[in-house]
């Protein structure tokens, strides 16, 4: 039987001052297609439904017409209410700086990934995804990501974005916070980190290296 991943995605389309943001469409459309080309289904949804907002900087180079069969499939998608996660082996959290808006310090959104760690599945996540961690805690009451070795996109790269001032956290600093092992490599150059279930990556250029190594996970 074919393996089952669940992709969850931002629904948040701007900055608290205005400023467009959304999910990174790169880090979604590329394991997309390295999964489903190797036969493994992919289900989408967002934390609240509908269209999935995209940040208009990570569509500047022919990116809306290079990942056209993703961006078609994400016009409107259920939200995380209506997911069964019973179903799959995996989940997937793609970032976008929409994420640290609308996946830190979500309830709906931790007791998915509480269900996933309990399990023993799959949680893979890259780039500003692992904000979905932040204030996330286990059955157990502990903190989802104590002990585990990972990474997400680093407090340096975002100071190099010139974000840091409009974000309400750096990830990297929440989690090492929550007592993960944060593994930093040089700013935007790929590197993904592996520890049992958890597979995650640091930056957009990370997202191939990803959607490979949830693959060959699954596989």
């Amino acid at each position: 039987m074919s393996k089952k991943v669940l992709f969850i995605i931002t629904s948040r389309a701007q900055y608290e001052d205005g400023t467009p943001t959304g999910l990174w469409l790169e880090e979604a459309s590329e394991p997309y297609h390295i999964l489903t080309e190797d036969g493994i289904q992919v289900d989408i949804v967002s934390i609240e439904g509908g269209e999935i907002p995209l940040d208009p900087n990570s569509t500047q180079n022919d990116e809306l017409n290079k990942y056209a069969q993703f961006v078609e499939k994400i016009k409107n998608v259920p939200s995380i209410d209506e997911v069964n996660v019973i179903e799959y082996d995996a989940v997937y959290l793609p970032g976008g700086h929409g994420t640290v808006f609308d996946f830190a310090h979500n309830q709906r959104l931790a007791n998915i990934l509480s269900d996933f760690k309990n399990e023993g599945k799959f949680i893979s996540s890259v780039c500003h995804g692992p904000s979905a961690f932040v204030g996330a805690k286990d059955k157990n009451g502990k903190y989802l990501v104590e002990g585990v070795t990972l990474t997400s996109f680093t407090d340096n790269e975002e100071r190099a974005m010139g974000l840091e001032d409009k974000v309400p956290f750096l990830t990297q600093t929440a989690l090492e916070q929550q007592g993960a092992q944060f593994i930093t490599n040089e700013d935007f150059t790929e590197h993904i980190e592996t520890d049992n279930q958890f597979i995650t990556g640091q930056n957009p250029q990370s997202s191939v290296a990803i959607g490979k190594a949830l693959r060959d996970a699954l596989n």
